[in-house]
């Protein structure tokens, strides 16, 4: 490796002090700096922020690879066509790619240019953003509105705050978020699904009964009956909800995967148990008061265990509530704050028909919430100590 250093050691001499970040960036990805913080706060550990980044981005490579494959399962399963396992994961990494290439492209830049303009190096947190905003899209997405999305979310989502460490709101849910509320007919839909489904309408090559609307879209718009009626018409079952071949953004449909990533999150210590945990405890909570109020709604006729496993909601558990930037910082305030989470994103799932999907939603209303709940948790310490102090001087 005495050669990539001395490369990065030349490549110091030549960039300048104004460039100097841009090649620190790089050099760090490489190797682990050589000094240290001499002011602030600091934590003394082995593993730096960009190792950190790069355990949550191994942790999404098996979401990255379902997903890639899951996309030409879909796509083909709609032409009505039979290809073989290397066909489909093909061409789901054509269409997935490309948005990776552009989420990474554009954010970085924004990165480098802040960068440069305040002088400091490249900051890690977007080698993780930047993997996360592909996942959470729609395979349909076009990738322009992804660039100007990423410009969105790295900017106002980050930048403005002071950058890594300083933000409040989850920057890849920023980022899809911006994308919803300005181009919502490019993230909701039965048309955004489906790699190239527009296409195959238009040239009559769509498989007859082939439907492009996600599980959590076909029980929002059902008429009143029961959930058995959902099943009985092709419904995502709780298996097939586990495994992840159905409908729905590129990351988010396989549990699998995704418990594969949060195990490696965990055993790295990486992700807090205490927020995955009551997030899970918290969506569970309202999935199951609906379920005891639910009547003749289909939505709310599905078993709180199933509803968790639709949608974006564990995708969320793992990668967007764990972030330890935007989440509480207290150990008891991790609870009340995955806690509020997880209850927020259901109700909002399952009360709102026009949104089916409000897991998005519910985490950025409890990365808000988060500053407030340890302020919380502080001062209820501050008052129990006063009054331990005043029993003990009475």
């Amino acid at each position: 490796m005495q050669f990539l250093r001395n490369f990065f050691d030349k490549a110091y001499e030549k960039a300048g002090e104004k460039f100097h970040p841009v090649v620190e960036s790089f050099d760090t990805i490489l190797f682990s700096p050589n000094h240290t913080t001499k002011s602030g706060a600091h934590v003394r550990d082995a593993v730096d922020l960009k190792r950190t980044m790069m355990f949550v981005i191994l942790a999404m490579v098996p979401c990255l690879l379902f997903g890639m494959w899951n996309v030409g399962e879909q796509h083909f399963i709609a032409s009505g066509e039979t290809v073989s396992f290397f066909d489909k994961f093909l061409h789901g990494a054509i269409r997935v790619l490309p948005l990776v290439v552009v989420s990474y492209g554009v954010g970085l830049t924004v990165e480098f240019i802040f960068g440069i303009i305040k002088g400091h190096s490249l900051h890690e947190g977007y080698l993780v953003s930047g993997m996360l905003i592909p996942l959470i899209m729609p395979v349909e997405t076009p990738l322009w509105m992804v660039a100007i999305a990423v410009v969105f979310g790295v900017v106002i989502g980050k930048e403005v705050f002071g950058g890594t460490g300083m933000n409040i709101l989850n920057v890849a849910l920023t980022t899809r978020a911006f994308l919803f509320f300005a181009h919502p007919n490019s993230m909701i839909g039965d048309k955004i699904w489906i790699s190239q489904m527009r296409d195959m309408e238009a040239n009559g090559t769509m498989a007859d009964g082939v439907s492009g609307a996600t599980p959590l879209g076909q029980l929002a718009t059902m008429d009143p009956g029961t959930v058995d009626t959902y099943y009985a018409n092709g419904g995502v079952d709780f298996s097939q909800s586990l495994m992840g071949n159905y409908l729905g953004s590129i990351g988010e449909t396989s549990v699998y995967a995704i418990l594969l990533g949060l195990a490696f999150l965990l055993i790295t210590r990486v992700a807090s148990w205490r927020i995955v945990v009551s997030f899970f405890a918290g969506g569970f909570a309202m999935a199951f008061i609906f379920n005891i109020f639910a009547g003749d709604n289909v939505f709310m006729q599905v078993p709180a265990l199933s509803q968790l496993m639709l949608g974006s909601f564990m995708f969320g558990m793992v990668f967007m509530i764990t972030d330890p930037v935007t989440a509480a910082q207290t150990n008891k305030g991790k609870f009340y704050y995955g806690f509020l989470a997880g209850f927020i994103g259901i109700l909002i799932r399952v009360a709102n028909p026009a949104y089916p999907e409000g897991i998005m939603l519910g985490i950025l209303i409890a990365n808000v919430c988060a500053s407030l709940i340890d302020h919380m948790v502080i001062n209820a310490n501050i008052k129990r100590r006063e009054k331990r102090l005043a029993k003990a001087t009475a």
